[in-house]
């Protein structure tokens, strides 16, 4: 097992890493839209989206990985309502690369962020 870090994402907010490689098996702690240079909240469900995405990204390139060897995603929505905007996004990151996905609305999320995006991937 390998604990993964880069400092082109949030350091983590509690007792966890950013990520842990085991068995060619990556996993991703829930990225929330966190600016990783100011530690900032990002303003909006789409800005904060967008940022949870590209912290991701930006912990993938950390172990030479890129969304396209993600199989499974989990996204929390604070408001389910948000869903369509949410998909539009995350579409456009993904693209023809479908993993699986679970998407759930939730109550609350750490640090009153509107979305998180948790990964899985692969080698």
């Amino acid at each position: 097992m390998e604990i993964l870090h880069t400092e082109k994402a949030p350091e983590a907010i509690g007792p966890y890493s950013q990520a842990i490689e085991a068995n060619g098996l990556i996993f991703l702690s829930g990225q929330l839209g966190l600016i990783p240079d100011t530690g900032a909240m990002a303003h909006s469900l789409a800005a904060q989206t967008v940022q949870a995405l590209e912290n991701i990204i930006s912990i993938l390139k950390s172990a030479n990985l890129t969304l396209k060897d993600v199989v499974k995603t989990t996204c929390y929505l604070s408001n389910m309502e948000d869903f369509s905007l949410f998909n539009e996004i995350y579409a456009q990151y993904f693209g023809d690369h479908k993993p699986a996905r679970s998407c759930f609305a939730v109550a609350r999320l750490p640090k009153d962020a509107l979305v998180e995006i948790e990964v899985i991937a692969t080698r």
